[in-house]
């Protein structure tokens, strides 16, 4: 029987390799602010059910999305006309409109309060952001994540209207290219991201990169009150 370890009051986790084959490494701990953010230095993330402690994954294959392999198809371009894009406008409702959309083969939301207060922490220290569609001042889906040194670790998205969330994603895939991030850690496999040309590659070419793009120049800011018109931003 594979005994995975209890996380007590340390700010440490074990080594990624030893994760189980599903990618649960270890439980418990806490959502600290501190603790959250070696976990994304450290190639690990929480996910869990509101009845179950803290689980930490770091899952072998990952999948990530690599900037420059987006693939922007002519329909969704279309389609980015009707929508204004802005960033950290309104975190915390995308963050509950995450955790309200149903999804397949999911009872439920890991989005549970704990989880909300403890990224929105992240997003007052300049660490995880929005990216939000919107329509005549309502939004309408959105993303948000965390970022690290040249990296984003996507956690969710919701759509109300069909392509906002993939207008709000690919307006993200912009403002990081331009900034000069190669890639989006998007933790495990999905047909949604994988149609927009996300990929897995192993556990340890992940950390390869990781370890490489997380140290480079960078200063947690807000992205608040930056507004992408998606009409001059194709």
């Amino acid at each position: 029987m594979i005994q995975i370890p209890y996380l007590g009051r340390d700010l440490s986790f074990p080594p990624i390799e030893s994760a189980c084959e599903n990618g649960l490494l270890a439980y418990g701990g806490d959502l600290d602010p501190n603790r959250l953010l070696l976990a994304y230095k450290s190639g690990i993330f929480p996910w869990y059910n509101i009845d179950d402690p803290i689980l930490w994954w770091a899952p072998d294959p990952r999948l990530v999305l690599f900037t420059d392999e987006f693939i922007l198809r002519k329909s969704l371009k279309k389609r980015m006309k009707h929508f204004e894009v802005k960033y950290d406008t309104a975190f915390t409702q995308v963050m509950q409109e995450c955790g309200n959309i149903p999804r397949k083969k999911q009872a439920g939301t890991w989005i549970i309060p704990e989880v909300i207060e403890a990224y929105s922490t992240l997003n007052d220290m300049g660490y995880a952001h929005s990216v939000e569609a919107w329509q005549d001042g309502t939004l309408v889906g959105g993303l948000y994540g965390v970022v690290i040194g040249k990296v984003f670790f996507g956690e969710s998205m919701f759509s109300k209207v069909s392509d906002a969330s993939k207008v709000a994603f690919a307006t993200l895939i912009m403002k990081l290219k331009e900034n000069g991030f190669k890639m989006i850690d998007c933790q495990i496999p999905s047909p949604h991201l994988k149609s927009l040309g996300a990929r897995e590659i192993s556990r340890e070419k992940f950390m390869n990169i990781l370890k490489e793009e997380i140290y480079k120049d960078f200063t947690p800011v807000m992205w608040k009150n930056v507004s992408q018109d998606c009409v001059t931003s194709v």
